[in-house]
């Protein structure tokens, strides 16, 4: 069992040993941290040591080291690859800190969401009271907002008030995209165009010739070209030459930033040949982020008075 002192010093340990790509820490580092005596964490490590939590690194270029071990007393997931999870303050990312843990408590409650945040590196700067932007996390995507309701400095633990939560399915777009491709060719009308979109209830198509996409004609551009009395042109006249493609194997996430930030609402799919094989739309990631057909809303019961 670890007294207080020992778990703040291996705490700190871990903390500047996190952002000191592989170098040991020596005892003065996590004394000027602690604002304690050099003297006592000397003694405190040699403790440390003999209960395999930290190993000595000899030499003057030497210090201390956490033991995977370490890791494990302090309740922290590691591997060698440890991706870092970053920590947002008023849109600020604080450097040289990251969430090593997530864990939600009192979902069932009514009305409140909390989560106890296991962090690396020092919460000083972080208060009750502060409203804080977490992640996203390496696999899910996993990003929390939420404001600071609680801490323990001694096991660098903060508890949040959730107010939002997201996640994205770590699939690849292929697990998603509508493969029976729809699709148009130059020389189709823009009647036809109509008939093809209005037939398969979809609102855009690629444009292909020879299994090459060279432009994209939406619903928007349908109607406008009706309106102006242009129903026998061909598409490739009317068509977007401003194209957006993805590979099928890229992840979902990637597609959401994708369409985010080029304001777009589809994107054409491809396999290794580049060719076009579907489509993927704005539809299918809300339906797929969402989820709705497996965890519906708990209150739909009440669609029908809304209607």
């Amino acid at each position: 069992m670890l007294t207080s002192v020992q778990k703040e010093i291996l705490q700190t340990l871990i903390n500047l040993y996190q952002n000191s790509d592989g170098k040991s820490i020596k005892g003065e580092d996590i004394a000027e941290v602690m604002n304690r005596n050099p003297g006592t964490i000397r003694n405190q490590m040699q403790s440390l040591r003999s209960l395999s939590l930290v190993k000595g690194v000899p030499g003057p270029r030497g210090g201390y080291k956490p033991t995977i071990e370490a890791y494990h007393t302090l309740n922290i997931s590691f591997t060698d690859s440890s991706a870092k999870v970053p920590v947002y303050k008023e849109n600020k990312k604080l450097e040289d800190v990251s969430v090593a843990k997530i864990e939600f408590t009192s979902v069932p409650h009514p009305g409140e969401c909390e989560a106890v945040i296991k962090v690396l590196g020092s919460i000083k700067d972080l208060h009750l009271g502060d409203i804080i932007r977490v992640g996203p996390t390496p696999v899910n995507n996993l990003g929390i907002i939420g404001e600071i309701v609680g801490r323990d400095d001694m096991d660098n633990i903060l508890l949040l008030d959730i107010s939002t939560i997201r996640s994205i399915p770590k699939n690849s777009v292929y697990d998603i995209a509508t493969l029976d491709l729809i699709y148009l060719k130059p020389g189709d009308s823009i009647k036809d165009a109509a008939h093809l979109l209005s037939q398969n209830n979809i609102d855009g198509a690629p444009v292909i010739t020879e299994g090459v996409a060279i432009g994209m004609v939406s619903l928007v551009d349908i109607v406008k070209a009706l309106a102006e009395g242009k129903e026998n042109e061909d598409v490739r006249d009317i068509m977007s030459k401003r194209l957006f493609f993805i590979d099928k194997d890229t992840k979902i996430a990637t597609a959401v930033y994708k369409m985010y930030k080029f304001g777009i609402s589809r994107l054409i799919v491809v396999d290794d040949d580049y060719t076009p094989i579907g489509v993927v739309t704005r539809t299918d990631l809300i339906e797929t982020i969402t989820n709705l057909k497996n965890f519906p809303l708990l209150n739909d019961n009440n669609l029908e008075d809304e209607i």
